[in-house]
């Protein structure tokens, strides 16, 4: 078990996306993190600055469409997550952490009731 608050670190990167906080999410990922998006075909990104490149229109398009956090729940390595870009659009992202309490890693993919409507993750 850790010794760091995965939950809370999931409550903060929530806070950084909806902040529009592209310094502070980044801050949450350790700095070989990987996060692989299924929304719209397998894309893979690997280390901070393809993370930035990644979310950087991202975070301008959750704060103008909006972004709301829907459910969050410990997994049995990490933490589940699912959020709503405009209100409609639902996400999944599942976090796992590194020993020194940083995303080492998000897979995002639309949520089952929404796989239709693409994603914004």
């Amino acid at each position: 078990m850790s010794d760091f608050d995965q939950m809370g670190i999931v409550v903060d990167w929530v806070d950084a996306c909806r902040k529009g906080d592209l310094a502070t999410l980044l801050d949450l990922y350790a700095d070989d993190a990987q996060l692989e998006c299924t929304c719209n075909g397998t894309r893979r990104y690997h280390g901070r600055s393809e993370i930035e490149a990644y979310w950087q229109p991202q975070l301008s398009a959750f704060s103008s469409a909006g972004f709301g956090l829907e459910e969050i729940h410990p997994a049995p390595h990490g933490i589940d997550l699912e959020y709503s870009v405009a209100g409609a659009l639902r996400i999944q992202a599942s976090f796992r952490f590194s020993l020194d309490g940083k995303i080492r890693s998000t897979l995002c993919e639309p949520a089952l009731q929404n796989a239709h409507d693409g994603c914004g993750c």
